[in-house]
């Protein structure tokens, strides 16, 4: 006999200690079967081996490795010595075998009587019981162990699921059983493994490492010996190729050389895809075996394994790497047929994706994009779970190809990427193909592309003619391909509304984008949800319609959380809406917040308008900060990059308005004045500020003419409408008028109260609360004026003190303030802060009309009451 098969293997040099499962090795022996089952190099005979070495078993441990030859008698003679040998004594009546052939079935009768009568189990370990190919080992062992009453504990190691009847062991719990997915290592465990080779990893290369070698140990034990001759470890897990490491000659060798050549056949074709179904590799290999096959190949744990108990396999990703490369080694031109085959045997059976990528990988372009644009899933290139995948499956595609349907995604690709020209182009070679006669689906691709392309180029006029013709397609398209489909009408009505709020229509944007939200609440429909919301908030913004602007933004961005959506392609113009939001309720820090969110961590905005917008709010800001200058370099610097793009009239009047208001800010309301006028509008929005800096100027009878133009209410916002009452309070006071003016204010409040408009008040001036303390009781009723403070922020009795309208002092304020006190002059405060004179004259201007104050030691004594200084 040979003595090597009674002594548990030598444990490796580097061994990755693994408690969780010895313990469950431990557990498993109170039982009568423990199985431990994996691929060739899973770590199953290491694992035991560690158990057994370290006498981690309650009860006496026997070791035996199992040989493919032996012959049933021969088996129970080495059995009956790994006892013998163990110092496990059997009754002298067991007997042995007296012949190699077999065993009757007296002697087993016997070995489980003997078994039976210990007074403590025994344990057998049968390391590579997979390799006992004799039905009658099988069964005698299944025999004994089930006679042996509590005499006997089983552990058996093997590649494939033993030929015992496991499903009765299973039923009645009798059953510890350890497999490949237990096996694989974790990042905690490959770090272990990596650093005993002396090799330090990043967090993400050990992922990366992982993922490729799927957790496979004999593959983390060979990458870790070449990474530690590598000069570049950390390069290595990037870029390793397994075919060309000592992995492939393992997988050859232990793996693809044991099949027979029918199966290495279906292997090697199979490495083409990511995932292999029955039907899939008949079509590959032209057979018909290969449910057989695989079946067979998944329970011998041949780096196959079925996937979520579907149909389908998937093999292991290395293995898929060698067998791969060996295909192409083998059999060269062989692979671009076989994708051909898989890529329509995939689109036969509805999987789109995954036919496209084959075809795309076969260098079958036409068959590839005319499956994209046949099943009406061009969308899919801009939105879905699909997205990512077939934008990487195309991004190589060329982009002179003939036909419409190549044509078409090329657009569409390129619609994905911002690029304008290049969606152009691919359009125009489409329409060298499609004719009236052309079918509908590729008519309605044509006409969802350019609606798209036209809000792209900001031309409302193409992306409507672009829309009609989608939506009367639409209506002609068969209900069930449509149903399949939801994507396109949702991102129709979601281009259309958007271009027009772009084009400054702002109802009938509402009206679009009211529709694509309702078309968008089937899955695959998640981006053009968002971006209707996204949009539907901007709108409401600008309608003065806060509550509803915040509702639709957070509303975007809960659907984009939900759906894992990328951050890069949304989150930007929702974090906007709520910066404009923060800003018109004077919660000057979160909109500072939102806006950086907004502009920054977002990337670029993706249109114009929005990036517009953010240059008015952050202009608005800046001057609501002091700085005068940086508020007019925000608008300037917008003003610039808008110019050479065509936009609408009302976003240069959007820009005007918001530097008069800085103007005003500073006190020149001259300039004011001439920035308006150069911008020819009637705007509601643009007379207000007119006739705001008419004001300034100590022109009020020309501003109150100018207000009486306006048009009625229902067409001017809530803020508009607040501004204007607020000039004429401010007028009426100015005139003496002051019941005139209080009833102008009470207007003013009004219409402000259900939105909250705060910063409106804020940036009238210190009139407002002179006229609110004339007037508790006015005072007293809208004292959601008053901003939200901390606990503790004021001192007792302040609030009593308070104008009614007062906004906090940004730090470089206060540092100026602290210096006044100091009674320094404006030339020595410049000196101290390291300012110019004209900057600390700024800061100077915002803190009097922040504290409702005219003079520098008005502001000083304000501050000490109030508990600033």
């Amino acid at each position: 006999m040979l003595a090597a098969r009674f002594a548990v293997p030598a444990l490796p040099k580097i061994l990755v200690r693994r408690p969780a499962l010895l313990e469950r090795l431990t557990a498993g022996v109170q039982g009568p079967l423990t199985l431990v089952n994996g691929p060739a190099g899973a770590g199953k005979t290491v694992l035991t081996a560690h158990w057994a070495s370290e006498a981690l078993s309650p009860y006496p441990a026997v070791w035996l490795t199992v040989e493919p030859g032996d012959a049933p008698g021969a088996f129970w003679a080495y059995v009956l010595e790994a006892f013998q040998r163990r110092g496990e004594q059997l009754p002298p009546e067991v007997g042995s075998p007296t012949r190699a052939e077999g065993v009757d079935r007296s002697f087993l009768v016997r070995l489980a009587n003997g078994l039976a009568e210990r007074p403590d189990p025994v344990v057998l370990v049968l390391d590579q019981f997979d390799s006992a190919r004799a039905p009658e080992i099988v069964d005698g062992l299944h025999f004994v162990l089930r006679h042996a009453a509590h005499g006997l504990r089983l552990v058996l190691t093997g590649r494939t699921d033993s030929l015992l009847p496991l499903h009765g062991y299973r039923t009645a719990g009798e059953i510890t059983e350890i497999r490949n997915a237990d096996l694989r290592f974790t990042g905690a465990d490959t770090c272990v493994l990596l650093r005993e080779h002396g090799l330090e990893i990043s967090e993400a290369g050990i992922r990366l490492l992982v993922d490729r070698t799927d957790g496979w140990a004999a593959g983390l034990r060979l990458c870790g010996l070449a990474m530690r001759a590598s000069a570049d470890p950390e390069a290595f897990v990037r870029e390793f190729a397994a075919n060309r490491t000592t992995i492939s000659d393992y997988l050859l060798t232990e793996v693809l050389d044991a099949q027979p050549p029918s199966t290495q056949d279906l292997l090697l074709r199979a490495s083409i895809t990511d995932r292999i179904h029955p039907g899939l590799a008949d079509t590959l290999t032209g057979r018909d075996d290969a449910d057989w096959i695989l079946a067979e190949l998944a329970r011998a744990n041949a780096f196959l394994e079925q996937v979520d108990g579907s149909a389908w396999y998937r093999l292991h990703p290395l293995f898929a790497e060698v067998l791969h490369a060996h295909l192409r080694h083998r059999c060269p031109g062989l692979e671009p047929q076989l994708r051909g085959r898989a890529a329509r045997w995939l689109a036969g059976t509805g999987r789109l994706a995954e036919a496209v990528a084959q075809a795309a990988a076969a260098g079958d372009w036409q068959f590839a994009a005319g499956q994209l644009v046949g099943d009406l899933a061009i969308g899919r290139l801009l939105t879905g779970l699909e997205t990512d995948r077939l934008s990487r499956t195309f991004a190589t595609m060329p982009t002179d190809l003939p036909g419409a349907a190549t044509g078409l995604v090329t657009a569409a690709c390129r619609l994905a990427d911002q690029d304008l020209d290049g969606c152009t182009a691919g359009l125009r070679r489409a329409d060298e193909h499609l004719t009236d006669d052309a079918d509908l689906v590729s008519r309605l691709s044509r006409a969802f592309v350019g609606v798209l392309a036209g809000r792209l180029a900001h031309d409302p006029a193409a992306t409507e003619r672009a829309a009609a013709d989608a939506d009367r397609l639409l209506r002609a398209l068969p209900e069930p391909l449509l149903g399949q489909h939801p994507e396109i009408r949702a991102m129709v009505l979601a281009g259309l509304g958007s271009a027009e709020l772009a084009a400054g229509r702002l109802d009938r944007a509402e009206t679009g984008l009211t529709a694509a939200v309702e078309a968008s609440g089937r899955p695959g429909t998640e981006y053009p949800l968002c971006d209707a919301l996204a949009s539907l908030a901007l709108a409401e913004l600008l309608r003065g319609r806060l509550r509803q602007a915040e509702q639709h933004a957070r509303g975007s961005l809960a659907v984009a959380e939900r759906s894992a959506l990328p951050p890069e392609r949304l989150g930007a113009l929702d974090h906007l809406v709520l910066a404009g939001v923060a800003a018109e309720h004077n919660d000057l820090t979160t909109a500072r917040a939102q806006l950086d969110l907004a502009t920054g961590s977002a990337g670029p905005l993706p249109e114009p308008v929005l990036a517009l917008e953010a240059a008015v709010i952050g202009s608005r800001l800046a001057t609501a900060e002091g700085d005068w200058e940086g508020a007019l370099t925000t608008i300037h610097a917008a003003g610039s990059a808008a110019a050479p793009l065509h936009l609408a009239d009302w976003t240069a009047d959007e820009l005007a308005i918001a530097e008069s208001r800085a103007h005003l800010a500073h006190g020149d309301p001259g300039a004011a004045l001439d920035v308006l006028d150069a911008v020819a509008c009637d705007r509601p929005e643009h007379t207000v500020a007119r006739a705001r800096a008419l004001l300034a100027a100590g022109r009020g009878d020309h501003a109150m003419a100018t207000l009486a133009d306006l048009p009625a209410d229902a067409l001017i916002t809530s803020t508009s409408r607040t501004q204007a009452s607020l000039l004429q309070a401010q007028a009426a006071a100015a005139g003496g008028a002051t019941e005139q003016a209080h009833r102008h204010l009470r207007t003013a409040l009004g219409l402000a109260r259900p939105e909250e408009l705060r910063r409106v008040f804020v940036e009238s001036g210190p009139w407002v609360g002179r006229l609110l303390r004339q007037d508790p009781r006015l005072a007293h009723a809208h004292g959601w004026l008053l901003p939200a403070r901390e606990p503790g922020q004021l001192p007792a009795g302040a609030c009593e003190r308070l104008p009614v309208v007062i906004e906090p002092l940004t730090a470089r304020e206060t540092d100026v303030l602290r210096q006044a006190e100091q009674l320094l002059s404006t030339e020595e405060i410049a000196a101290e802060l390291y300012l110019s004179a004209n900057t600390v004259k700024t800061h100077l201007k915002s803190i009097y009309r922040k504290l409702c104050v005219t003079r520098r030691s008005e502001a000083v004594h304000r501050a000490r009451d109030l508990g600033m200084l």
